[in-house]
């Protein structure tokens, strides 16, 4: 069976992308990110979404990027609320290069479990302007991933799949509808007011409210406005 590493942090996008793997016939090996993030409520929901999945190799690491800060998600910064557009701008709540070191543990993680196919759920149309969720990072890293591993050097390489980067926010929400995955089980909001609560306000809570909306299914979701 094909293995795949998937990057599941709990919300809605990642967990859609982890039922796709394992819809997909992959045996999936997950990989959580403690990053000191302000929802770290979300590795919760990373458990419960890998558990309904039937994910029985579930990694969690710790990478302390509050010694970094720079954005809303891992300092004291506020996080914003009700912006007037999102995707315009890169807000201050992305976390500087992320991404990068996300995928680069995804990659340290495949070659030990001798998995070749990395599965993220970044989503470059219903996005919050963040630059690492676009097609171009993902090529660039790819080559990244090619040339700085033992795969690689022995002629190898690695697959990303971001199957969700040209879906709409509807799209996701209706592909994990298809796959039978439980939405209610996942956590988008930036900054939840109580656990497995979602503030209503943030740019996340604003897009997975109104995905749901779109796509006509039922929205599970506890909203504290």
């Amino acid at each position: 069976m094909r293995r795949a590493a998937v990057l599941l942090s709990g919300g809605l996008d990642s967990a859609t992308a982890a039922a796709w793997a394992h819809g997909a016939g992959f045996e999936v090996t997950a990989l959580s990110v403690d990053y000191g993030q302000r929802q770290a409520v979300e590795l919760e929901a990373a458990r419960r979404v890998a558990a309904s999945l039937g994910i029985t190799d579930h990694r969690m690491v710790r990478v302390d990027l509050r010694a970094i800060g720079g954005s809303a998600l891992t300092s004291d910064l506020a996080v914003p609320k009700n912006r007037a557009e999102i995707g315009e701008d890169v807000p201050i709540t992305y976390v500087p290069a992320r991404n990068t070191v996300f995928l680069a543990l995804l990659t340290g993680l495949a070659e030990v479990v001798g998995a070749r196919h990395l599965v993220i759920g970044v989503n470059a149309q219903d996005y919050s302007g963040y630059p690492d969720c676009q097609p171009q990072f993902l090529h660039a890293f790819a080559e990244v991933a090619r040339l700085g591993t033992r795969v690689g050097a022995e002629g190898g390489r690695f697959e990303i799949h971001a199957p969700l980067l040209h879906l709409s926010k509807a799209g996701i929400v209706r592909l994990g509808f298809a796959l039978g995955l439980e939405h209610a089980l996942t956590l988008s909001c930036y900054d939840p007011p109580a656990p497995f609560v979602h503030c209503g306000a943030c740019d996340a809570c604003r897009l997975r409210r109104a995905g749901f909306a779109e796509a006509g299914v039922a929205d599970p979701t506890a909203y504290l406005r």
